[in-house]
């Protein structure tokens, strides 16, 4: 995709590829920053964000920019559904087959192209369930 899109797989490309599809975490920039920089101790932040967006753009990675005010990312290219924790953000992978029929369903009542969909689960992680300060009227959605 990269030679068709007129762009090279650089070696600081090809790392924060490599280290993003190592985990499962959807983590933002500086954290996949902090991950390259153990690789490419002369990595800048600026290069970070800018080959994610590259990647993001030829597809080789997920960009999720309404998760919070942060922007995260995901080295599973393919088309995958998600859980989102609306108190404290993290984000998941849903354990649910795509539904490959709901572009058709949705083809008869709208003039849009329909092209795809992405579908976001919201809820609360285990974690800010368990936690004292857990109340469900005060978690905004």
């Amino acid at each position: 995709m990269l030679k068709r899109q007129n762009h090279r797989m650089t070696r600081q490309r090809a790392v924060i590829l490599e280290e993003l599809k190592k985990v499962k975490t959807h983590p933002g920039a500086d954290e996949i920053f902090k991950m390259v920089r153990k690789r490419l101790p002369r990595i800048s932040l600026g290069t970070v964000y800018r080959n994610l967006e590259v990647l993001s753009e030829l597809r080789e990675i997920q960009k999720f920019e309404h998760v919070g005010t942060l922007k995260r990312f995901d080295g599973t290219p393919e088309n995958h559904y998600h859980i989102r924790c609306v108190k404290c953000g993290r984000l998941d992978d849903a354990p649910l087959a795509i539904e490959t029929n709901l572009e058709k369903k949705v083809r008869p009542y709208t003039n849009y192209s329909i092209i795809g969909h992405r579908l976001e689960f919201i809820g609360l992680c285990p974690k800010c369930v368990k936690s004292p300060q857990f109340d469900v009227y005060q978690t905004a959605l």
